[in-house]
């Protein structure tokens, strides 16, 4: 599932060509996508000017000049085409076409459709349930060590699983989490109350500098990311740990340490024994 980066990612693509701009048709090639669209939701859209997209955690936010907003989530498979110029025949799965004032068009193909969107007020968009118990943002400069570790205190679930929990903090999934702790030199399976003081503040620091990167880079492609242009994401190429089971570690200096492969609340966890604690 895209993570923090990718929808940065996409955010940043469509800025350009869908803020300021009015949509001068919105399509909806199918009723639903993980769940029923909202009724009437192209023409609710059509007509209507893009103040600004924004990100809140894992979520696309479109702002119309009505004040309602567009959320958006990408799903698993979801990926965000935009067409300058005449775009090509259309695929079988882009089930979401926007078209701007300007000629663009942008197209929402989501192969196993477990995307989304929904449509709220502004007013009421910070009540929305897929919006309301959602942690701080790992990028906003207030996200210090002693926010975390605040968040932490107390809670005896591994860290690996502390940091997938939207309600500590937002937008972090299996890829960076690994990559993060890694670089933090922290267990994946060490208690989360216990990171506290300086482990926190070091972890902190780490989640920012991998998520920048990861932003910088377009984001990772894996299995069907790409960038709004339809270029593949290049993060994966800078990975220390994940999906690297059994390669050595690029932190030790010792002759044996090789990143291990663990699965925790079902996810695969990426780390070295010996660098991590």
């Amino acid at each position: 599932m895209p993570e923090l980066p990718e929808v940065e990612t996409v955010k940043c693509g469509l800025q350009p060509v869908m803020e300021g701009r009015v949509l001068t048709r919105a399509i909806a090639k199918r009723p639903d996508l993980r769940f029923p669209l909202p009724e009437g939701f192209g023409q609710r859209l059509t007509g209507r000017r893009v103040e600004r997209i924004t990100r809140r955690a894992k979520y696309l936010l479109v702002h119309f000049d009505n004040e309602t907003v567009l959320i958006w989530h990408l799903g698993m498979s979801g990926r965000v085409l935009i067409f300058t110029d005449p775009p090509p025949p259309e695929e079988k799965h882009d089930h979401i076409i926007f078209e701007t004032d300007q000629g663009a068009t942008i197209r929402f193909n989501d192969t196993r459709r477990f995307g989304f969107m929904d449509i709220c007020d502004e007013s009421t968009l910070d009540a929305h349930p897929m919006i309301a118990k959602l942690g701080p943002e790992p990028l906003d400069d207030a996200f210090d060590g002693a926010v975390l570790a605040g968040r932490l205190k107390g809670r005896k679930s591994p860290i690996k699983a502390a940091l997938l929990d939207q309600s500590i903090v937002a937008g972090l999934g299996n890829i960076y989490v690994s990559e993060a702790l890694f670089h933090a030199g922290i267990s994946p399976k060490r208690l989360s109350h216990t990171v506290q003081g300086n482990r926190a503040h070091k972890l902190v620091a780490c989640i920012k500098d991998v998520l920048i990167a990861a932003i910088a880079a377009g984001g990772s492609s894996l299995r069907d990311h790409r960038q709004t242009s339809g270029e593949l994401g290049y993060f994966q190429h800078q990975f220390a740990v994940y999906d690297k089971a059994g390669s050595k570690c690029p932190g030790c200096d010792c002759k044996d340490g090789v990143i291990q492969q663990i699965v925790q609340s079902g996810r695969s966890t990426y780390f070295c024994s010996r660098k991590q604690r």
